[in-house]
């Protein structure tokens, strides 16, 4: 059987995050890949200059159309923008009985434009979380879900993991890419306990994506069989190498994206 993974996501226009990065990765890692579009996004390496959400009857109809015909083996969710496409998404789940979900709440991109509207971070939590498999926030984003600022510790971020996991999702990974140290330190947290995933820093301005690329390569693991360490492990090791790479590639004058297919090129 060949492999699916479908992302419900924003598109973005200069290629290096949302669908396209998803699309890339799945297809850098061996996986067929499909999609629900969710936003169209005005974007570049430099920011995000317009956004043109689609409206919940037609997502709806791609979910329809996608999962009524091709055999779905994972799911990664990215940008919802509204508590209207949360709950759409969340009743497509559920309908098409889903249970392999990767969910990276994107709230804000790498330029720092905002992608989520405030009033739907209540309905993520309340509506998606308790369908999701793994949510995948950044230290920034676990702040925006919890309330309050999650410092780089690792005992601010278990606490952290703590709380989240205690609102629905089977496991939970904090990102620690926006921190400081030498080392950039993601920790996983399930019902069977905490493990800390390592990687050396890697000094570079071009890391648009990130989070969609690890969540997406989460997705494609699983896709492919995986149990979810197994998957979040090949994810990490997947991005970390992407980000290495980054610099091999001129695209833009900002924030310019991962290397998404850094052992093929």
């Amino acid at each position: 059987m060949t492999a699916i993974a479908v992302t419900i996501a924003g598109s973005d226009s200069g290629g290096g995050a949302g669908i396209q990065a998803d699309l890339k990765t799945f297809s850098a890692l061996g996986v067929y890949g499909a999609s629900v579009i969710t936003a169209l996004t005005a974007q570049n390496t430099q920011g995000v200059t317009a956004i043109h959400e689609a409206p919940a009857d037609f997502v709806r109809a791609e979910i329809d159309a996608v999962f009524s015909d091709l055999a779905v083996n994972a799911v990664k969710i990215g940008m919802l923008a509204s508590p209207e496409l949360i709950r759409t998404v969340a009743a497509g789940l559920r309908d098409y009985g889903q249970s392999r979900v990767v969910l990276d709440p994107v709230m804000v991109a790498t330029s720092g434009d905002s992608l989520l509207k405030a009033e739907a971070v209540a309905t993520l939590r309340e509506d998606l979380f308790p369908l999701a498999s793994l949510i995948t926030p950044n230290l920034p984003e676990a702040g925006k879900l919890l309330g309050r600022t999650v410092d780089e510790t690792p005992e601010d971020m278990l606490a952290a993991a703590r709380e989240l996991l205690s609102l629905g999702p089977k496991a939970v990974l904090i990102k620690g890419g926006h921190g400081t140290g030498a080392e950039s330190a993601d920790l996983y947290l399930d019902g069977n306990g905490e493990r800390w995933l390592t990687a050396p820093r890697h000094a570079t301005r071009n890391t648009h994506g990130t989070g969609c690329t690890l969540s997406s390569a989460i997705a494609a693991g699983l896709a492919k069989g995986l149990d979810m360490t197994a998957a979040v492990a090949e994810g990490k090791a997947y991005v970390t190498s992407a980000i290495v790479a980054a610099d091999r590639l001129e695209i833009g004058r900002g924030h310019g994206p991962v290397h998404h297919f850094h052992a093929w090129w």
